[in-house]
């Protein structure tokens, strides 16, 4: 039962990340593009030391050079859903913001209930394991909440609706959390063991793939080595972690 509400708790408090959009409305946006870019670069370091401190050290100690092959795969998952859901991402001229908004929503509930899936695996692995995750996908989550947000308001949700459709959907973490412990605790916890290869990949994918671009769009000397010192830091938080287990 431990486990179960510590999937639980950890879930229903990233899903009050969506919140964060509320603080948005009181920043000017040049503080908050620099806090952007710290978080951004945080997110991105730990979320490669989650990948290769804690996840695939995990699976491969459990399914050998397998654990390899299912990242691999993973990691081309992630990249061909990302195509699917952002395919119509503005290359039109006749592109409709509103339609985007939905469709974001859409990719980000998917992946919400994936990021609940990888919490419930990780927590029911260890309990450090589960801590170092949570603590990747709450880093990632703020940035990305923070972005989503804005999508709806440009698109033009009044705020209210914005801040309640986005944690609507930030819910599906917790769904996914639950989903998972069920899943695993009563029909075959094996899939345990191919969840965490999987997460693996996503999380390469997502830091490299998504968040590194972004902390290379920086071209000013001071701000890209704040930034590299942040990607660091997000790396040794994931590696001190190994000494908690």
């Amino acid at each position: 039962m431990n486990t179960f509400f510590s999937i639980l708790l950890s879930t229903l408090l990233i899903a009050l990340i969506a919140f964060v959009g509320v603080f948005v409305l009181f920043i000017k946006r040049k503080i908050l593009d620099r806090w952007i870019l710290l978080l951004v670069s945080l997110s991105a370091g730990t979320l490669l030391g989650g990948a290769f401190f804690h996840l695939l050290p995990e699976s491969i100690e459990v399914m050998g050079e397998t654990a390899l092959f299912i990242t691999l795969m993973s990691f081309f998952l992630f990249y061909t859903v990302e195509k699917v859901f952002h395919w119509r991402h503005c290359h039109k001229i006749d592109c409709q913001q509103h339609s985007f908004a939905y469709m974001n929503l859409l990719g980000d509930s998917i992946h919400n209930f994936i990021d609940g899936l990888v919490i419930a695996a990780a927590f029911m692995t260890s309990p450090q394991i589960g801590i170092a995750t949570v603590l990747a996908v709450a880093l990632h989550e703020i940035p990305q909440e923070i972005s989503d947000f804005g999508v709806l308001l440009h698109a033009g949700f009044k705020k209210e609706k914005a801040l309640f459709v986005n944690f609507l959907v930030a819910l599906t973490v917790t769904l996914g959390g639950l989903t998972g412990f069920f899943v695993f605790r009563f029909f075959d916890s094996s899939l345990v063991n191919y969840l965490l290869p999987v997460a693996a990949g996503g999380f390469i994918y997502i830091s490299a793939s998504d968040l590194v671009p972004e902390i290379r769009k920086e071209k000013k000397i001071k701000k890209s080595s704040l930034s590299l010192l942040v990607f660091f830091l997000g790396l040794l938080m994931s590696f001190l972690f190994k000494f908690i287990e």
